[in-house]
């Protein structure tokens, strides 16, 4: 009965991650070059050839004196324009982002002042707009980044489905402990190494990689299954660690996409981190949530039998998709 609930996670699980795209933030940039005037950089994501279908509206008074251009990169659409609001600035004017609240993309907003002070806030659709505070603290950049780094490994469905795999292969107990920690300290260290320009690779391999590692660990646990003699099964741990370095990068990439504030980089660096940590502990309660409740429940005999070699076989068809998905957008 345990095997066959197995089965059933999977399914759910992949099924999702199949049929989900990551959400990439839209990402805006605002820095002021002289009283009251202000250089913008507005990046949207691109999506299946479409660019995200959110438009800016600056408050009453706020007038462009340097019409938009744009310039196009292989996954968004980056937009500049030079504002001017007037002897008061933009403090306590709002900025919209109109058509945002009808999509799942956040947007991260970042403000540098004449004075040297920088403010990050992440714009949600539930609230499709911000208002440009006028002493800006370290709670709205830990804020966004705790937030974003949640969004990002819940919506990182490779990173999650290595994670789902680590939990066919070592189960519950001590050991799962021991794995999932060597995961989480492995990744924190290259994610800040990377972070902080010690070590750089470049990101399509690396996330071509990312998807192999999940078929490697796909490989292990169906050698497991057959009472084959495995290292990865007798130390998961080791494995994870290993694999878990090579997904900091992963985690890398993605606040390469959105920027950090130099000024404030331990800490937007630590609280990402954390979010991502959150997220992870999340899924890992939801499985087992999942597995406790369909416990309850009885399914029948041929999922008990074949219920871990087809979770097996469907994470590694799933990581192989990824994996020559990956490597065919090197030449796309």
């Amino acid at each position: 009965m345990r095997r066959s609930i197995w089965l059933v996670l999977c399914v759910l699980l992949m099924g999702q991650a199949a049929l989900a795209h990551e959400s990439r933030p839209a990402y805006m940039e605002i820095n002021e070059v002289a009283a009251g005037r202000y250089d913008v950089l507005w990046r949207t994501p691109v999506l299946s050839g479409m660019r995200l279908p959110i438009a800016l509206k600056f408050a009453e008074g706020v007038q462009t004196v340097v019409e938009p251009v744009e310039s196009e990169l292989n996954d968004s659409l980056i937009e500049r324009r030079v504002i001017d609001a007037g002897p008061a600035g933009l403090v306590g004017k709002r900025i919209e982002f109109v058509g945002l609240q009808a999509s799942i993309t956040d947007v991260l907003v970042r403000v540098s002042r004449l004075d040297g002070t920088l403010s990050t806030t992440l714009v949600q659709p539930a609230q499709p707009w911000i208002e440009i505070a006028a002493t800006p603290g370290a709670f709205s950049v830990a804020g966004a980044f705790l937030v974003h780094g949640i969004e990002h490994i819940v919506g990182g469905f490779d990173h999650l489905m290595f994670v789902f795999g680590l939990l066919l292969l070592v189960g519950n107990g001590w050991m799962l402990v021991k794995t999932i920690t060597a995961f989480t300290l492995a990744h924190s260290i290259t994610l800040a190494l990377a972070t902080l320009g010690a070590v750089h690779l470049p990101g399509p391999p690396v996330e071509a990689t990312i998807a192999l590692s999940i078929l490697l660990l796909a490989v292990e646990i169906t050698r497991k299954n057959r009472g084959e003699a495995s290292f990865t099964a007798q130390w998961p741990w080791v494995v994870a660690f290993s694999f878990g370095l090579l997904h900091g990068f992963g985690f890398a990439g993605a606040l390469a996409e959105i920027g950090l504030p130099q000024r404030d980089l331990p800490l937007a660096l630590f609280t990402f981190n954390v979010g991502v940590e959150i997220g992870q502990l999340m899924f890992v309660a939801l499985v087992f949530s999942l597995r406790a409740l369909l416990l309850r429940c009885r399914l029948p005999r041929p999922a008990h039998l074949y219920a871990r070699p087809v979770a097996s076989y469907g994470l590694g068809t799933l990581a192989a998709f990824w994996f020559f998905e990956r490597i065919s957008s090197f030449w796309s």
